[in-house]
């Protein structure tokens, strides 16, 4: 019970005025750039990262929380209106909802992605409060060995699992690992691949990173691909959520939630696996399946259901072992960070306070996401409207005022620039950014990690992997890693064709 009324305490603060009010700033961006496609939440939190260091960290850190949750919500108003999915797990919304709005039906597709969201966000964010303090108390009894093991899975699934392959994967964490190298050894005092450069010996900041790779790479890349001439929006039509709509959606909406929320405890796992399986799911279940495809609302709802759901399962790893498996979870650890606030299983204790009320503000944000989302939606198609060169100007603008405020030197803006030019060529060949943030951020504290244990050993390198835990991580590792190599040779190989 000391956690539910922990979590009491938690909604004493955020239900300040003045909590209500960034929790509020942090939903309504979040949804607006959920809007937009080509800009994600990963982008919006680095672009605000330098922006917000005049904050205190619980406030900053509710606005984050909210911008990465209504970023979720935001991504189903352009899949459905206009076949653009602003987020990757909004892909599968986009399949039936855009059917569904073209069949002028756009409205009950719109109620039920928001209905639905709502529904999976809370529960999912109930389960987190449950979870997450009994994994910390467990994770505070994890010794250096366990945390590599832990990291390494983070690393491995990471890599593999998301991008076009996993060749692609390992060379995007491959650079991060290296990013992570750039400064002064804090063990020897030496400098390692600053080229002489005063401004390298403090180490590449991980703001500048983040700024550089999802807003300069990512503006470039959509501004490269940009389409000419307006934007064709559907309009939104047809009724609300009618008795039949509630009947075929509530059970997709449960459903969608229990496949979304442990998928996204899963380094890797996220919300895009999850929304594709809950498609496949209600495919499967629905009494109807003659409509997929064609515009069921049941594709809807369930995985709209999922994506929310994944979203709070993410921040049960970040939160309890500092371990981010999305992009967007990478740049809010790099947010904690830069209050000097480690993530992982002391946040609990350290920092109790500050943590319950970020959770108490994800169960606010979710009430002002479902406002925000059904009666205002004729609003968030206006965004749609922006000229896109305004946008992405301004994009670029605010990324390197933000950058020049984080240490007030020029040459920060000048690896901007560099890390910049390599988010955009990344994004072009097919090269995931999430593994190059999350190896920058977890690798100095992996390279620890291994030098503790092998101080401890006294140099004996099987200690890295004789410990229960970290035998059981590297054995669920290898299996998963069987498994989805097997998967992909199976998608590959040609179906056997017989002659007549």
């Amino acid at each position: 019970m000391g956690d539910w009324a922990a979590l009491l305490e938690g909604f004493a603060t955020a239900a300040q005025p003045e909590y209500l009010l960034y929790a509020l700033l942090g939903v309504t961006l979040g949804t607006a750039v959920g809007v937009l496609p080509g800009i994600g939440p990963a982008m919006t939190v680095a672009l605000l990262l330098p922006l917000t260091y005049t904050l205190e960290p619980t406030a900053a850190l509710i606005i984050f929380a909210g911008i990465y949750y209504g970023g979720m919500y935001g991504g189903s108003t352009t899949s459905i209106l206009l076949n653009t999915p602003g987020e990757s797990s909004s892909v599968v919304t986009a399949l039936e909802g855009n059917r569904m709005a073209k069949a002028g039906r756009g409205a009950a597709a719109l109620a039920t992605a928001a209905i639905g969201s709502f529904v999976a966000g809370t529960i999912a964010t109930v389960l987190l409060t449950a979870l997450a303090p009994t994994i910390a108390d467990i994770a505070v009894q994890l010794g250096p060995a366990d945390y590599v093991a832990l990291m390494v899975v983070a690393f491995t699934t990471v890599a593999a699992l998301l991008g076009s392959s996993p060749a692609r994967g390992l060379a995007s964490l491959g650079l991060g690992l290296f990013l992570g190298l750039v400064g002064t050894d804090t063990l020897t005092g030496q400098q390692r691949f600053t080229l002489g450069m005063a401004t390298l010996s403090d180490g590449i900041d991980v703001v500048v990173v983040a700024v550089g790779v999802f807003a300069v790479g990512e503006a470039l890349y959509v501004a490269a691909r940009l389409r000419h001439g307006p934007v064709e929006v559907v309009p939104v039509g047809g009724k609300w959520m009618t008795g039949e709509f509630w009947r075929r959606s509530w059970k997709p909406w449960l459903r969608g939630t229990f496949i979304g929320f442990p998928i996204g405890t899963v380094p890797a796992g996220g919300a895009d696996v999850s929304t594709f399986l809950s498609y496949a799911a209600e495919k499967k279940l629905s009494k109807r399946p003659e409509e997929f495809g064609k515009g069921a609302i049941e594709g809807v709802a369930g995985p709209e259901a999922a994506n929310n759901a994944a979203a709070a399962g993410v921040l049960v790893p970040l939160l309890t072992l500092g371990l981010p498996t999305t992009a967007t979870a990478a740049v809010i650890v790099a947010a904690f960070q830069s209050y000097g606030i480690q993530p992982g299983p002391l946040l609990f204790t350290n920092n109790s306070e500050m943590v319950w009320a970020l959770i108490a503000s994800l169960y606010i944000g979710n009430v002002m996401l479902l406002v925000l989302n059904l009666p205002l939606v004729k609003i968030w198609v206006k965004v749609l409207q922006i000229p896109r060169p305004y946008l992405y100007a301004g994009i670029l603008l605010f990324a390197a005022l933000g950058t020049y405020a984080v240490n007030f030197v020029v040459d920060d803006l000048v690896v901007l620039l560099i890390i910049g030019l390599v988010g955009f060529f990344m994004r072009r060949h097919g090269y995931p950014v999430a593994p190059l943030v999350v190896g920058l951020i977890l690798g100095p504290m992996a390279e620890e990690q291994v030098r503790r244990t092998l101080q401890i050993s006294e140099g004996d390198l099987s200690a890295l992997v004789t410990s229960p835990f970290a035998a059981v991580a590297y054995s669920i590792l290898a299996l998963v890693l069987v498994l989805t190599t097997v998967l992909r040779l199976r998608r590959r190989k040609p179906p056997v064709t017989t002659g007549a």
